[in-house]
């Protein structure tokens, strides 16, 4: 362990120069302090204090991109740089809320930046003999639906709020015998008078388990059981209970302990949905990338996770998209793969650029109003769905593909104006 370290990357933007700034980054989140203190020796920050491990100049501004930063000394200029910078794991061992507060921390407070992200982190081999990771992930995904080949195609349950236990478990029926693969509360729906979470899970159940016995297809319902810790395993063991598969948590409304709390048990598939992230992540000199947030949660053991989606009707541009995309099909430290989620806005309008872009077929592609807004009705939604993607890896335009798929047709007609 004192020979292992973890190497945090930020983009820093500030008016003091690089060397001193970074010093000040390093000094905060480790030994150091404003001033030297009993104590603080040599030897002492030799083992413990962080290491600024390279710094890369980049362009300079002549305007912060976030208020109160120290002005002094700074000839109107905010510098911008990449900085590396390293910890020795005996200053946290494997403790991963407390790795958290040492990358991020006070750092988002120093007067000394006016600009600061957490882009990456590089965690030790020996983090993945510790954290487990993924107990199920794409390949577990793929084994547990029968789903092999292509895409697994997804949607949410809409209208989010309003819809009973009864009129939800028929909506679900009419996606089953569809031949969908994967269904997923809306992130808005826990626990609510209208909707109690355990009638839910009967009825969707009862409808789900009833379609397996007859086809054996078993289509994953990620039910949401966001909710107080104790709570979230009273959800968890009604899920198990039904012969369900898969839970849903958003993520940043419990919490990293929560979540590996529940993901510790190992029985259901969790879907990671990623609900708050943009405050964290919209502004490009502030919070934390989706590249290195993701890893956490991995670690945490999150099976799906939530990426936005190419054409998007948020605000992140399919660069970022596709770099989320390619970071979840990537092991970490010996742990597997975790499952991108595809969504937002999505209709198969997006299929042909989201293979072009990332060549690959391991993800959920989720839609919801691309589904359930079809014109021939949700089943026409997920035949849709399934022929843009057969359209997209088999290198045919959509137009061509249409003229012999009457749902995709339909599909192109009704959202082509969607994505002008």
């Amino acid at each position: 362990m004192p020979d292992e370290r973890i190497i945090a990357t930020y983009r820093i933007e500030t008016p003091l120069p690089l060397e001193q700034a970074t010093a000040v980054l390093a000094g905060e989140q480790s030994s150091g302090t404003f001033v030297n203190v009993p104590g603080e020796t040599d030897e002492l920050r030799r083992r413990y204090g962080a290491v600024v491990e390279s710094i890369t100049p980049l362009d300079e501004s002549k305007t912060p991109a976030l208020p109160g930063s120290r002005m002094k000394g700074n000839r109107g200029l905010y510098r911008r740089a990449d900085v590396r910078v390293s910890w020795s794991i005996e200053n946290f061992g494997y403790n991963l809320p407390t790795v958290i507060s040492t990358l991020q921390g006070n750092l988002y407070e120093l007067a000394q930046f006016s600009g600061l992200r957490l882009s990456d982190v590089e965690f030790p081999d020996s983090f993945g003999q510790h954290f487990a990771g993924p107990k199920f992930g794409t390949a577990g995904t793929r084994k547990m639906t029968g789903v092999e080949g292509r895409p697994l195609i997804g949607t949410i349950i809409k209208p989010s709020i309003g819809l009973s236990p009864q009129q939800t478990a028929e909506l679900v029926g009419k996606l089953a015998a569809a031949d969908i693969d994967f269904i997923k509360d809306d992130e808005l729906l826990g626990n609510p008078p209208h909707s109690p979470f355990k009638d839910r899970v009967s009825a969707v159940s009862e409808v789900l388990n009833r379609h397996f016995d007859k086809t054996g297809k078993k289509v994953m319902y990620a039910f949401n059981i966001t909710d107080e810790l104790d709570q979230m395993q009273a959800n968890y063991d009604a899920i198990l209970a039904a012969g369900g598969t898969c839970a849903m948590i958003s993520l940043n409304s419990v919490g990293l302990i929560a979540t590996k709390k529940i993901c510790d048990r190992g029985q259901l598939v969790i879907h990671g949905h990623r609900n708050g992230f943009g405050a964290m992540n919209r502004h490009p000199l502030l919070g934390i990338d989706f590249l290195a947030w993701q890893k956490f949660w991995r670690l945490a053991g999150v099976d799906q996770m939530h990426v936005n989606g190419i054409a998007n009707k948020f605000w992140e541009d399919d660069d970022s998209v596709v770099r989320s995309m390619a970071a979840c099909a990537k092991p970490l430290v010996g742990t597997p793969p975790v499952l991108p989620v595809v969504s937002s806005g999505q209709t198969g309008l997006q299929a042909p650029e989201t293979y072009r872009r990332t060549q690959t077929i391991d993800l959920l592609y989720q839609a919801g109003g691309g589904i359930m807004a079809h014109p021939g009705g949700p089943g026409a939604g997920v035949a849709a769905l399934r022929q843009a993607w057969e359209a997209a890896v088999a290198g045919k335009t959509l137009a061509d593909y249409a003229t012999d798929h009457s749902e995709l047709r339909q599909s192109v007609e009704k959202f082509a104006g969607a994505h002008a």
